[in-house]
């Protein structure tokens, strides 16, 4: 049996299995009383709604990821990516017409198999727990956007990797390399004007206390800024949330309408303060030099891959191409990609920490941005006691108790 084939399903397997496995014990891991921290925060009527949001959520994506898995293994095992290829070389002229339209059909498919699923969870789960604000005409258009930007800027990307990769030999991957790179430090710049005005509408924030205190705040941190903006986020969802976005003349903070509704003055100003602290701390910037060599690495490692014909055999593939060899190196780059996921999610703990003490030693106010947690996490049904392993392997942000623990400790020392 082909030893590549063999290694894929592997992969496949491992990887739902430690899904799995983490999401049972995460649920399990659920604790039936509120947190004493959280008493007076958490009824026992809306902890016991939080519990069944998780428990139902979980329990969708575990099915969810089931069928997806088993339909992935069958389309490797039943040669349904050569299906594609004899399409795509059908309708194609030439290498990249090919290659864009063979990664178009899977995308598309893609895009067609997860979409009764996320319509459940958009429109039954989040609906059922007071969440989902879209409309149908709203979520269309989110998808018919979403699809026209991966296909102008996911072509052009693609595109310019096939040409590299069919002309330079090589040095196909350094050159792919460069031009990615620049390609996403110019879209880092360009986002908050262009891309994200698509989704949502974006406002300066009218003046005011709230405006007054975080510009006071800004000022005081020496933190130059485009402007300070409220998002709709209330179009889609009742969850709320503040972020930092852009770089130089583009950096501009933005704050969901959901936030500003249901939090002060301090609290709010406390939050940003935490996203700011992220920049001064060089978070960002660190984040970005990471990304760029993790896309080195990968890039190399692809080129070690392209047109490898006992790969494209485990796939049932009757011609070789750089466009699936793209694909296919996706699924044995799987486990590394799973690694550095991790390492990131540890380190991105770490820098919350960080993030937080930042926002109470320059802020000063830490019952302002306990108070500010505990609300995001009770208004967005958080699970407040998530598994170690669950955070080890998913979890950007240490659960909230372990930050509220921090800053206490932080503010007695004081």
């Amino acid at each position: 049996m082909n030893a590549y084939l063999i290694a894929i399903l592997l992969i496949l397997i491992i990887r739902y299995l430690l899904d799995l496995v983490s999401d049972w014990l995460n649920v399990r891991h659920v604790s039936t009383e509120v947190p004493a921290e959280f008493k007076g925060s958490y009824d026992a009527e809306k902890y016991r709604k939080s519990q069944n949001y998780l428990r139902e959520n979980t329990g969708f994506g575990i099915f969810v990821d089931t069928i997806q898995t088993v339909i992935t293994i069958a389309f490797v095992l039943f040669g349904g990516f050569n299906v594609v290829d004899r399409i795509s070389i059908s309708l194609g002229g030439g290498t990249i017409i090919t290659g864009l339209i063979f990664a178009g059909i899977l995308i598309l498919a893609s895009k067609i198999l997860s979409l009764p699923f996320s319509i459940y969870s958009t429109f039954v789960i989040e609906e059922k727990y007071g969440f989902n604000k879209t409309t149908p005409k709203t979520y269309l258009l989110d998808i018919i956007k979403s699809l026209l930007l991966t296909a102008l800027i996911g072509g052009v990307v693609f595109a310019a990797v096939l040409w590299f990769f069919e002309k330079t030999g090589d040095l196909a991957w350094i050159y792919c390399w460069v031009v990615i790179t620049l390609f996403q430090i110019f879209f880092m710049f360009i986002a908050p004007l262009v891309i994200m005005p698509i989704f949502n509408k974006f406002v300066p924030l009218e003046g005011g206390e709230l405006r007054t205190a975080i510009e006071n705040y800004a000022k005081a941190q020496n933190f130059k800024m485009k402007g300070i903006f409220k998002m709709d986020g209330s179009k889609r969802s009742s969850k709320s949330n503040a972020f930092f976005t852009g770089f130089g003349r583009s950096r501009r903070i933005v704050l969901f309408d959901t936030l500003i509704e249901r939090h002060t003055v301090n609290e709010l100003v406390s939050i940003l303060a935490h996203e700011m602290g992220h920049y001064k701390k060089k978070h960002i910037i660190k984040a970005i030099v990471r990304s760029i060599i993790v896309m080195g690495l990968a890039l190399f490692l692809l080129s070690l891959f392209i047109e490898n014909e006992r790969l494209f055999a485990a796939f049932k593939m009757e011609h070789l191409s750089i466009y699936a060899s793209l694909f296919f190196f996706g699924f044995l780059y799987t486990p590394i990609a799973m690694l550095i996921g991790t390492g990131e999610n540890i380190i991105s703990r770490k820098n919350e920490y960080e993030a937080d003490a930042f926002a109470v030693k320059t802020y000063g106010d830490a019952d302002a941005m306990i108070n500010g947690l505990k609300k995001l996490s009770v208004d967005n049904l958080s699970n407040l006691t998530p598994h170690p392993l669950k955070v080890f392997l998913d979890y950007s942000h240490p659960p909230v108790l372990e930050r509220i623990k921090a800053i206490r400790r932080l503010s007695a020392e004081k």
